[in-house]
């Protein structure tokens, strides 16, 4: 099963900007706390990437010998992450495609055992998070996990970031159901700094 690539909201050109370079996020390697949950059984396959950038979490899941999909904004990060996997000879696929539009996936007959997110919800607006959210429960299959690291907020009155009691809130209230199954302090690594983050583990309620 295929979908087109369509990326489609207007910071579409402010990513592939950023991805004209090499952006401090981008850091030639996945995420330590994602190494540590994979590591722990904790992310299985198939998995989607939202948020994938050149794709060094696909890939070393990927490596790790799950089925592992990529979804990114940037049509130009999602070319790069392709050429990674051609040179590399990892089975990783990528596709430009707006996370908001998840439901499309679904509709296409897409499903997934788990959800991998670093750094991509942290940086939503709030209404676009409840879209997210909506569409994870199209996607994620019942009973099983979306894993998300964020920078964690520092302003209260402030979207950008997150928290665990926002988390929390977010995830549990909604009708379809949700577990908040950890929460931990850690740090976001860019190519010069550290930002403190949080980890996060949440469950979708069986059916």
């Amino acid at each position: 099963m295929s979908v087109p690539d369509a990326p489609s909201r207007p910071l579409t050109h402010v990513y592939d900007a950023a991805y004209a370079g090499v952006p401090n996020w981008d850091i030639g390697r996945p995420q330590r706390p994602f190494v540590r949950l994979a590591e722990a059984g904790l992310v299985r396959g198939p998995v989607l990437d939202v948020g994938c950038g050149t794709g060094e979490l696909a890939l070393f899941l990927a490596r790790r010998g799950l089925d592992v999909l990529g979804i990114d904004l940037s049509a130009r990060a999602v070319a790069q992450a392709r050429e990674k996997a051609r040179w590399r000879r990892v089975p990783a696929q990528f596709l430009a495609w707006d996370a908001l539009r998840l439901p499309a996936l679904a509709d296409a007959g897409f499903a997934f055992e788990t959800v991998v997110d670093s750094a991509m919800f942290h940086v939503l607006g709030d209404a676009e998070r409840d879209r997210f959210v909506a569409g994870l429960e199209r996607v994620l299959r019942p009973g099983r996990w979306y894993s998300l690291l964020g920078d964690a907020r520092r302003d209260p009155s402030a979207t950008y970031g997150v928290s665990p009691d926002e988390l929390r809130e977010r995830f549990e209230r909604r009708r379809d159901g949700w577990t908040v199954e950890f929460v931990a302090e850690t740090a976001f690594e860019r190519r010069w700094s550290r930002n403190p983050a949080y980890v996060a583990g949440l469950r979708r309620q069986p059916a």
